[in-house]
């Protein structure tokens, strides 16, 4: 099962990317995320309502607010600066290389905000992780896209943005059910970014085929499949697990530009998919490594986090 839900959180997740790069083929990115979460909000709301109501007892408005911040970081944040990239230029492979830094980001930061232990053979694994990353993407980064400089450290903000809301979410106590998080996140986003639409003047949807079948790509297989299945990998195998998969989203979400964009995929892909799949061994046997005094085991103070988190 396990196996199961981590191909398919990589698959979905992966899927974002190219679900960006489809939407900016047609619209702007405030557009695309706004149509994006404005009905699936409105969906969500409406079952929390009716037949989710029991997954909102005992939530206090502090705990809707520190969802909602999850949400904005996780969402808002995240979403509106890889869609902002891909706009600018900036190709899917390349994005989620950037994106891909987050594993190291992550793991540098869970001992001293969660206490968590990483222990010598996970580092290496995630230091083998980049390798296969960086090996996958930097043919594609040196080519150029014609995009201005500035515009590869706008996904760098977005991967710190979704390593804050992993975070915050981690250190709350209070139990929150996956349906009301996801809704409150979800509410949360659609406000942002109808807001930023019509600030930019661009809340027309627009009338073609392709950005409807965008919306519906990003609906499916991203927000149901790669955030859900993030968070729910997240609360069973805690943050170093989780973001040692993302080491695989840039050769996976490479492969599907060349499918469906015709992108290139060659010899360098193969050997950073073969080291990403390597580096997600290493950081999984690591798991059951020596203690350190004072620290907690593996992932146990994550799991145990897990059951009061989103």
């Amino acid at each position: 099962m396990n196996v199961l839900l981590s191909l398919g959180f990589v698959l979905t997740w992966s899927s974002g990317f190219i679900g960006a790069k489809l939407g900016a083929g047609s619209a702007d990115a405030a557009t695309v995320l706004m149509w994006r979460f404005l009905p699936l909000a409105a969906v969500l709301a409406l079952l929390a309502a009716t037949v989710a109501r029991a997954s909102w007892r005992g939530l206090t408005a502090r705990d809707l607010a520190r969802q909602a911040a999850v949400g904005a970081l996780s969402q808002s944040g995240y979403l509106l600066t890889v869609y902002y990239a891909i706009q600018l230029g900036v190709s899917s492979g390349t994005t989620a290389l950037i994106d891909g830094t987050q594993p190291l980001v992550a793991g540098a930061l869970a001992g001293p905000v969660l206490g968590q232990y990483v222990s010598r053979t996970q580092w290496f694994g995630l230091a083998l992780g980049l390798t296969g990353v960086v090996i996958v993407t930097a043919g594609d980064a040196a080519a150029g896209t014609g995009a201005p400089w500035w515009a590869y450290l706008v996904p760098f903000l977005g991967m710190l943005s979704l390593v804050a809301a992993t975070f915050l979410d981690r250190r709350t106590r209070t139990p929150v059910a996956p349906s009301a998080a996801m809704t409150v996140h979800c509410v949360t986003s659609a406000v942002v970014f109808t807001v930023l639409a019509l600030a930019l003047g661009s809340a027309a949807p627009v009338a073609e085929t392709s950005f409807w079948a965008a919306i519906g790509w990003l609906v499916v297989l991203s927000t149901f499949g790669g955030y859900g299945l993030y968070w729910l990998i997240l609360r069973r195998g805690g943050v170093t697990r989780v973001n040692t998969l993302m080491f695989l989203m840039a050769p996976v979400t490479a492969l599907w530009g060349a499918a469906m964009f015709g992108e290139p995929f060659g010899a360098q892909t193969v050997v950073g998919l073969a080291i990403g799949l390597a580096a997600v061994v290493v950081v999984r046997r690591g798991e059951g490594g020596p203690r350190r005094p004072g620290r907690s085991r593996g992932h146990s103070g994550v799991k145990k986090a897990c059951t009061a988190g989103a």
